[in-house]
Order: structure tokens, then C-alpha cells, then sequence
């Protein structure tokens, strides 16, 4: 039988399916209509491209049609099957325009599929949503798991870029966990953000470790300081020992900020309900205090007037005091952003949030990518601090008595001129 083109295959399958009755040879007509269209479209390229027909003969035409094969599209109906043209003997491969188009259109369904998975769908939930008109699913779990790896490749891309340009002057540093298949105890995630010197906050870093040990931060730590980072002026952190010692190690010369909330939990846990309140008022006024010295002598009174009915909530209160109104050292427009690791905290929840679809994820891949990638797009959200020029005096008189040695320009180098 001669050969007709595959656009005149489609139109015959076009009339069959009008020769039936019923809402099921309406989908059919309205699919096989797409893919008659666009092998239409597809065919007049070829025709163009050639600079003749089908079946025309051309002596100035370098090239000849050599069959087709068959390929996938994506169409807001579902998807569609293209018989694509094989051309040969050409000085340049045939492109075809309307397939680019295609191509495009499925890689936006595909990034659509990947943000609902971010924002806490599972592949099952994908799978159900993303359905042709048969009610057939366009992507399979499968298929949505692969797209999902597109994150830890994000992630690692993320984790290796250079630091050396962000002026950072406060660095907050926390661990998260995550139910991770073969991990008894979940997968501790190691996290760091910044607000630089203009005002912008950023996520900085995230790694997977066993643990939140003095040993897996100082491994954290390095890996930043091989990237570059700068030294910043204040690192903001809760109490735990291993990394305190890995931020004493790794940044000698910055200030140190205990996050007061976590240290008002631990004071609230020591002390009898009936009298909490009033004393947890008085502490506060301490992480409050205008300046260092009204918060060193509200902290003597204090301990002095609860120390022997209360011993265990003033040793509490007492120990560490110093890096607890570190913070009051930094201008005042500052402090309600760097005293506790709040910024840190919202981010965890949003985080918390979008993974707890999963029981269990499948390995630390799988973790690492969604986990990033919830936290990319928060900090992606957040609003820029504002700093005027008495805060960056301020803040270079901090780093000048801070290194003195360094004549690098570190803080607000965006308006060095």
C-alpha cells in the first residue's frame, strides 16, 4: 500500500472516531484531534525545512524523509503520541518548533509537580492529581520520585558554592531531625543562616551527620570555612556543649549569643508554677535591659534576692550568662532578630510541616533534597533587616576592635563608595 503521511493517518482516525456516538468518542475525538494538529504543524516543518512536499521532487533540496518514530508529548488534556518525521542527508538536524513548545510546556507540568511535592503532597497525591482524560495518571510515583532526586541535586550544587562573598555579621546555627529508613534515632540535619551586612538573611548551609557532637559541628564548621566564609561578628545558638566548643574553635573572635528563649525554658522547668511567672518577668528584664551594664546589675539583684530558695533555677539562670546578653552589645534595631534563634525555629516549623507526608523517608538523598528545599524557598521569603548608617558605624567600630589586623572593608562594602 503507498505510504501517506502520519498527519493523514490521523485524520482518518479523526473520522472513524466521529462515526461513533457516546462521551467516550468525544475524548477520543478531542485527543486525536491534538495529535492530528500538531502532526500537521509538525509536517509543514519538515516541508519547510526541505523546501518541498511530500513526495515532490526537488533537485536544490538536500535531504530526504527517512519514516518516523514515535515520541510523547504533554498537553493540558493529557498526554499525546507524535509520530515525529526522520529526516537524513541534512548539513543541520531538523528542530522542530512546535515540539520545543511541547517540551517546554511538560517541563513547567514537571516543575509544577515538583513544588506541590516540596509543599508537602506525597508521589501518591501527585499520582491521583496529575490524571489524563482516561483518568490514567500522566505521572507515575515513579516517576515523581525521579523528579524528586532533581533536589539533591540542587542541593549539592547549593552546598558547594563559594561563601567568600557574603559579608556575614550574625550566623545562626541549629540541628534538625528527620526519620530516615535504617536510622534508629532519625538523621540529625546540621543548619546555618546569615543576615549579612545588607540586611538580607540567607540559608548558608546544610549537612547530614549521626549526630549534633562537638566532632560532627567542628566537620560542619570546616566545610564553611573551606567555602570562604568570613568571620561574622555574632554566632546565635542554643546551649548545647558540643556546639559551643565547635563555635569557640572555629570562630575565636566572635561574640557568642545564647538563644534566651531556650535558656527561658530551662529556667521555667526549674521553678515551682505559683511563683514562675513572677520570677521569669524579672529575668526577662535582664535579656531586655537597654544596655550590658542595667543587665549585669538586674542579674545580681536577682540572683541575690531568689539564689537561696531557688538554687537550681539561679545556677541555671546564672550560667552563661555573659552570652545571653551578648546581644545587647548590637545596635538596638538589631536585637529582637539575633537573642534567639527564632529565624531558625519558624523555618523548622514550615520544614516539619511540609515533611510530615512522609513517615519515613527513604534514604539521606531523599532528606537532604526536600529538606533543602523547603528551607531554600522559606529563606527565599524572608524580609531584608534594616540597617541606617548609625547601625553600620556601629557595626565596623564592633569588627575594628574585633580584628584589628584586617583592613578589608567587611562591613556595608556595598556602599564603600
Amino acid at each position: 500500500m503507498k505510504k501517506i503521511p502520519a498527519s493523514k493517518e490521523k485524520h482518518n482516525q479523526v473520522e472513524e472516531i466521529l462515526s461513533r456516538e457516546g462521551a467516550l468518542a468525544i475524548e477520543e475525538f478531542h485527543r486525536a484531534g491534538q495529535e492530528k494538529l500538531i502532526q500537521e504543524v509538525l509536517e509543514t516543518e519538515v516541508d519547510a525545512f526541505l523546501g518541498r512536499k511530500w513526495y515532490e521532487h526537488n533537485e536544490k533540496s538536500k535531504g530526504y524523509r527517512n519514516g518516523y518514530y514515535q515520541r510523547k508529548g504533554l498537553l493540558p488534556g493529557g498526554a499525546v503520541t507524535i509520530r515525529h518525521p526522520r529526516v537524513r542527508n541534512t548539513k543541520e538536524p531538523f528542530v522542530s518548533r512546535i515540539l520545543k513548545g511541547l517540551a517546554q510546556y511538560a517541563d513547567r507540568v514537571r516543575v509544577m509537580a515538583l513544588e506541590m511535592y516540596v509543599r508537602g503532597l506525597s508521589t501518591r497525591d501527585i499520582e491521583k492529581t496529575f490524571i489524563d482524560s482516561n483518568n490514567k495518571p500522566i505521572f507515575s510515583r515513579s516517576v515523581v520520585s525521579k523528579l524528586a532526586e532533581r533536589l539533591y541535586v540542587q542541593y549539592q550544587e547549593y552546598s558547594q558554592r563559594d561563601l567568600s562573598t557574603y559579608d556575614i555579621v550574625y550566623l545562626f546555627v541549629d540541628g534538625v531531625y528527620e526519620s530516615v529508613r535504617r536510622y534508629t534515632n532519625n538523621q540529625t540535619l546540621l543548619c546555618a543562616w546569615a543576615i549579612c551586612s545588607d540586611g538580607t538573611k540567607l540559608l548558608l548551609h546544610l549537612a547530614a551527620t549521626d549526630s549534633e557532637s562537638k566532632e560532627s559541628w567542628e566537620l560542619f564548621f570546616a566545610d564553611l570555612h573551606v567555602r570562604g566564609l568570613r568571620q561574622p561578628l555574632l554566632v546565635i545558638s542554643d546551649g548545647a556543649p558540643g556546639l559551643i566548643a565547635a563555635v569557640e574553635k572555629y570562630f575565636p573572635k566572635a561574640h557568642r549569643q545564647r538563644c534566651i528563649a531556650h535558656k527561658l525554658r530551662n529556667i521555667a522547668s526549674k521553678l515551682p508554677r505559683d511563683v514562675q511567672q513572677i520570677i521569669l518577668n524579672e529575668v526577662k528584664a535582664v535579656y531586655y535591659a537597654p544596655d550590658t551594664q542595667t543587665a549585669e546589675l538586674l542579674a545580681a539583684r536577682i540572683i541575690d534576692r531568689y539564689a537561696s530558695a531557688y538554687p537550681s533555677a539561679m545556677q541555671c539562670f546564672n550560667d552563661d550568662l555573659e552570652s545571653c546578653i551578648a546581644h545587647l552589645k548590637y545596635p538596638s534595631g538589631h536585637r529582637r532578630y539575633i537573642r534567639t534563634t527564632n529565624l531558625l525555629e519558624r523555618a523548622f516549623e514550615e520544614q516539619k510541616r511540609r515533611t510530615k507526608v512522609f513517615p519515613q523517608h527513604q534514604h539521606e538523598r531523599s532528606a537532604l533534597g526536600l529538606v533543602f528545599a523547603v528551607l531554600k524557598r522559606a529563606s527565599d521569603s524572608w524580609s531584608r533587616v534594616s540597617m541606617n548608617e548609625l547601625e553600620f558605624v556601629q557595626l565596623r567600630n564592633i569588627r575594628s576592635l574585633m580584628c584589628p589586623n584586617e583592613q578589608s572593608a567587611y562591613i556595608s562594602y556595598q556602599r564603600a563608595a
